[in-house]
């Protein structure tokens, strides 16, 4: 059976990726895992599964050539590494040898957005923009770390590929209590309820997201959040349904270029859907490199800390009212 983690508590999402693929092979003899040199957290599936682990080195053009070879034969590989160098430097590897023939390979790995302090050629911020760009790719950012291992299963039965991103991966907030919300590939979470202003928002900005929200609840003001964890295929109903359930006020919080992630994949859900819309505001990062930092520091550095979050949010709420 699956774990189950308490709500607030501190997890690794790394053991929770190695814990629930050694699970996963010892289900099925056709999941084989690889990794560029960063298998540290694979330890359990390496030492049960030895035969269908496979570490290939500094070379992660080679780790997705490899995973796609043996989709190809029939099974089901899953790339586990760091997402600035997986997103990047195997992005032809990923279009052509996975996306073109559409192959059950999953990519899931650490590193995104602004976490780790390892200055811009190791943050993912234009990961999440690269692969919703290619066809056949589903993308997810991930924020609560319980929730990793129910994504993964869910992928297992997927016909063609997905990209989980995920932060460092090391001690992450608990979000949601086991069975809260019903985690589906595909459909967003309403991980808090409100009516004034929606805050759209995945992986790890989820928590200030909340945090936020719970601020201005002090001041009166109802904020919806919306864990958007899927950003393709985007959960265009809720969409929808949260701008006429919160008077066409969008914020939308996320840790990667402003244009370009999640905020651009919402702008366009309501220019294809005709929706209208009081206010909009994207909150990320700017056209700069980002420089050295820890990663609060970089947000409230570049726009979009808590401080920035909790402005905009009352921006959203006062452009409607002053109209």
């Amino acid at each position: 059976m699956p774990n189950t983690f308490t709500f607030g508590e501190m997890l690794s999402a790394r053991s929770v990726i190695g814990s629930t693929l050694a699970e996963i092979g010892a289900e099925r003899d056709d999941l084989w895992v690889l990794t560029p040199d960063i298998g540290a957290t694979l330890v359990e599936f390496r030492e049960r599964f030895p035969d269908r682990f496979v570490d290939v080195g500094l070379a992660e053009q080679a780790c997705v050539g490899v995973a796609a070879g043996l989709a190809y034969d029939g099974n089901i590989p899953v790339v586990s590494g760091m997402l600035p160098f997986l997103s990047m430097r195997a992005l032809e590897q990923v279009r052509s040898d996975v996306c073109y023939p559409n192959l059950p390979v999953k990519i899931i790995g650490t590193h995104g957005g602004l976490v780790g302090n390892g200055g811009s050629t190791h943050y993912a911020v234009e990961d999440l923009g690269l692969m919703c760009s290619l066809t056949n790719m589903t993308v997810t950012s991930i924020g609560d770390p319980a929730m990793v291992g129910e994504v993964l299963r869910q992928s297992m039965a997927m016909d063609g590929p997905i990209y989980i991103r995920l932060a460092v991966g090391k001690k992450d907030r608990v979000l949601y209590g086991p069975g809260e919300h019903d985690v589906r590939i595909g459909r967003g979470i309403v991980a808090r309820d409100g009516s004034d202003v929606t805050l759209f928002t995945h992986g790890t900005t989820v928590a200030q997201a909340l945090d936020a929200a719970d601020a201005l609840a002090e001041e009166g003001i109802s904020v919806r959040v919306v864990d958007m964890f899927t950003l393709k295929p985007i959960d265009a109903d809720l969409v929808q349904s949260s701008a006429a359930e919160t008077g066409g006020r969008f914020v939308v919080l996320e840790d990667h270029l402003s244009y370009g992630g999640l905020a651009t994949r919402i702008a366009d859900v309501v220019a294809d859907r005709g929706i209208d819309l009081a206010s909009f505001e994207r909150l990320g990062i700017p056209q700069v490199y980002a420089g050295f930092g820890e990663d609060e520091q970089l947000r409230d550095k570049h726009g979009y800390g808590m401080s920035a979050t909790i402005d905009a949010l009352r921006r959203a709420v006062g452009q409607t009212v002053a109209a």
